[in-house]
């Protein structure tokens, strides 16, 4: 197969793995969660967005914190994040809590190194800890070309995320996306594929039907079962669509076909509360996992520099009402729903 490239696109992408952290680490998630925080509670009381503005105001007030100066920047820049967010929230007109981290983390992009198949991150002046990558992260971050941009830290996971340069595939032809409840369909004029989701469905509603089961008085104890198996449903659902997604983009890469996916943002507007739907139905609509299917389709596009074209609402308004071949309409009433 051959690639002609018009220019090269930059592609980012990350890599995870599980760890066991130390003591020392735990003490440093908690410290970085804090300032993150202290940023926020600054930004607010002096209704500062910009990170530049933040930094000159919380970057003294955070000299009291035993950690390193790059950390304390980071944490700056993840609170200047935040509030970039909930003040586009409130331009919006939806109402917002006041922003706060919740769980301890650290995310840097400064002062480490990939050295000795470890992760060293500096934890004081004179003292740098190692973290042990496995052996999938470490073939995926020595590939040709393969940069390490940032690291982030949770109680148990290291997330690295790397770049490179791709080379943009000329394509031949498109390929439309059709994201569904049970299936993802894949075609155009000449060829149509279905692949089955049923699964995703399936798995949804056993963990509804087992989270509902539970009698135990305690509410805290029923909500952190019910969250474990929510987190059990969510890498279930991802790994299917994993698969699926992994197997389009091989084969639009393989046939040089642009992927075309339409925008339906704003689509769980057809099914809430007071819609004359039944509950069933609105949380199996609900659990559709349609952001998910897109994230994963555009990032492992882009690291392979095929193309993706959004289509927008304009573009795509009424499709679902004709036929895409004929163009004959499907539906004589639009009383009749979708």
């Amino acid at each position: 197969m051959i690639l002609d490239c018009f220019f090269v696109m930059l592609a980012v992408k990350s890599v995870w793995q599980y760890y066991v952290p130390s003591r020392e680490t735990l003490v440093m998630l908690d410290v970085f969660k804090r300032m993150v925080n202290d940023s926020i509670r600054i930004g607010l009381v002096n209704d500062v967005s910009s990170l530049r503005k933040l930094s000159l105001l919380a970057y003294n007030q955070l000299a009291y914190y035993d950690s390193p100066s790059c950390f304390k920047l980071c944490a700056i820049s993840r609170a200047a994040g935040i509030l970039a967010a909930r003040k586009k929230s409130l331009k919006r007109g939806f109402p917002t809590r006041q922003p706060y981290a919740v769980r301890p983390f650290l995310a840097s992009c400064y002062s480490f190194k990939v050295k000795n198949g470890g992760l060293e991150i500096p934890i004081s002046r004179e003292k740098r800890l190692s973290l042990p990558l496995t052996k999938h992260t470490l073939d995926m971050i020595s590939r040709p070309g393969v940069e390490v941009r940032s690291f982030t830290l949770t109680r148990n996971r290291l997330s690295l995320s790397i770049s490179h340069d791709a080379p943009r595939i000329e394509c031949v032809s498109t390929v439309g996306v059709d994201r569904n409840l049970r299936n993802l369909t894949v075609g155009n004029e000449i060829r149509t594929s279905r692949y089955d989701l049923t699964e995703t469905v399936r798995i949804a509603k056993t963990t509804v039907r087992i989270v509902a089961s539970f009698r135990r008085d305690d509410a805290r104890i029923r909500t952190g079962l019910a969250s474990k198996y929510g987190e059990h449903r969510t890498a279930r659902t991802i790994h299917l669509l994993h698969k699926t997604t992994k197997t389009i983009v091989a084969q639009a890469v393989h046939q040089r076909q642009a992927i075309v996916l339409e925008d339906i943002r704003g689509i769980r507007a057809l099914y809430r509360k007071s819609n004359g739907q039944g509950r069933k139905y609105r949380g199996r609509m609900n659990g559709w996992s349609f952001g998910e299917a897109q994230r994963q389709l555009e990032y492992k596009a882009g690291w392979v520099g095929l193309p993706v074209i959004r289509l927008s609402r304009r573009e795509t308004r009424g499709s679902s009402m004709s036929c895409p071949r004929c163009g004959e309409r499907l539906q004589s009433d639009k009383r009749l729903g979708r």
